[in-house]
């Protein structure tokens, strides 16, 4: 070769080198998954930021920090700190999917402080049983059997039961007053991508939410002391079938998050703390997850993925946790975790960027049409309390981030 010819090649080399070396980290290794995965087919919310409305995958990585996990096959996904609020990256964030059973984090953030004490019993009926869809999954609720608040709330946390759901629904005043409640509720966080038909999250027409609004429903959620409870509970005792002339015996059910409980294939996930997992025909796999480690918190919210692999939904979760925990302070923040319409009224700041108006009605509208004809006494006055109580939480919300995790966070073994 002449001496040349054997320079200029040197030259560019050095050169293909030296611009691979100032690259983003990961945009020269690029995962080529996300070019297959379904992608939203019209415009997002920008609610918490314009870029959580584009399509894609969403990140700005800085010097030093770890590139996004390979073979991310779920359509949507978003990493936050839960404290500060910040999105750490994202994927198709405000893209409206069937939620599944992650709703019932909206279920208990609505329901929750109204039915109080947790100690109350309620004796339950055929008819609160009658309209549970086929083949949910149910905790083992039985009519003529009477259940505390804190049992029910139990089979709502722990075995996702649709029938432990409608119980208190009917408590609360209804199923369509419930679903009303809950739409409400979503408009006061902000949740604008979430329309509730049914309050466990069973597969209805026209039900959807997104990992932003999930997001936000978990971390309403876990600014309350017994939702944090019930959310990191492994295990439990719940009452069975009571027998003639026989004292009533309780059987043990357990978290079906396995990021909690663990399963073949996948390691209980040092410091998990809850939230929800989910999974229906039209869903797929949906799950919500709160960890805490070296005292960051982190939520992380995974839509359907496509892997084909077991329990693909609490791997992609997991290491999208174990990147965020890696990257932060690493990495500039893509949006944020809006806060509550009324914590934002207090501190006197404007709505969140994309909560446009059209919107806002829409969902006031549905909440409307939900209520029940003829609702009111004690029921309204109960929908009174629970939107105090919500006012209350919102207004001590951006002012009392840190909240004691439950003790399973420092339980787990360190992965």
């Amino acid at each position: 070769m002449p001496a040349l010819k054997k320079t200029v090649l040197t030259v560019l080399s050095a050169a293909l080198l030296s611009v691979s070396a100032v690259c983003p980290a990961g945009a020269a290794d690029k995962d080529k998954t996300e070019d297959k995965l379904p992608k939203p087919t019209g415009p997002m919310s920008t609610v918490g930021g314009a870029r959580l409305g584009e399509i894609g995958t969403q990140v700005e990585l800085g010097p030093g920090a770890p590139v996004l996990p390979k073979g991310l096959s779920a359509r949507s996904w978003i990493v936050a700190d839960a404290e500060n609020g910040q999105v750490l990256a994202s994927h198709n964030a405000h893209w409206r999917l069937p939620p599944a059973s992650t709703l019932k984090m909206l279920f208990a953030d609505t329901v929750l402080p109204a039915l109080q004490p947790k100690t109350m019993t309620h004796l339950v009926t055929e008819d609160e049983l009658a309209d549970i869809g086929e083949g949910s999954s149910l905790v083992g609720v039985k009519e003529d059997h009477s259940y505390t608040v804190h049992d029910l709330w139990l089979g709502v946390f722990l075995r996702s039961g649709n029938d432990a759901v409608h119980v208190l629904s009917e408590m609360y005043g209804g199923v369509p007053a419930t679903v009303a409640a809950m739409q409400r509720h979503a408009e006061e966080l902000q949740a604008l991508d979430t329309t509730v038909v049914s309050p466990d999250g069973y597969d209805a027409p026209h039900q959807v939410s997104s990992a932003y609004d999930l997001t936000l429903f978990a971390r309403s959620g876990m600014q309350k002391a017994d939702f944090r409870e019930y959310a990191a509970t492994a295990t439990a005792k719940f009452p069975g079938e009571q027998k003639k002339g026989k004292k009533r015996k309780s059987f043990e059910i357990q978290n079906t998050n396995r990021l909690i409980t663990g399963d073949i294939g996948v390691d209980p996930y040092q410091g998990i703390a809850g939230v929800k997992n989910g999974y229906t025909t039209h869903a797929g796999n949906t799950f919500t997850g709160i960890a805490e480690r070296d005292g960051k918190v982190l939520l992380v919210t995974v839509m359907n993925p496509s892997a084909e692999e077991s329990h693909a939904v609490y791997k992609e979760a997991a290491n999208l946790l174990d990147w965020g925990f890696s990257a932060e302070g690493k990495v500039t923040p893509v949006g944020e975790l809006v806060p509550p319409k009324s914590a934002v009224a207090a501190k006197g700041s404007e709505p969140a960027a994309g909560a446009d108006k059209a919107e806002k009605e829409k969902h006031a509208a549905a909440a409307t049409a939900a209520a029940p004809a003829g609702s009111g006494g004690a029921w309204t006055a109960l929908s009174v309390v629970g939107g105090v109580l919500a006012v209350l939480a919102a207004g001590v919300f951006l002012v009392n981030r840190r909240w004691p995790l439950p003790d399973l966070v420092r339980r787990l073994p360190r992965r």
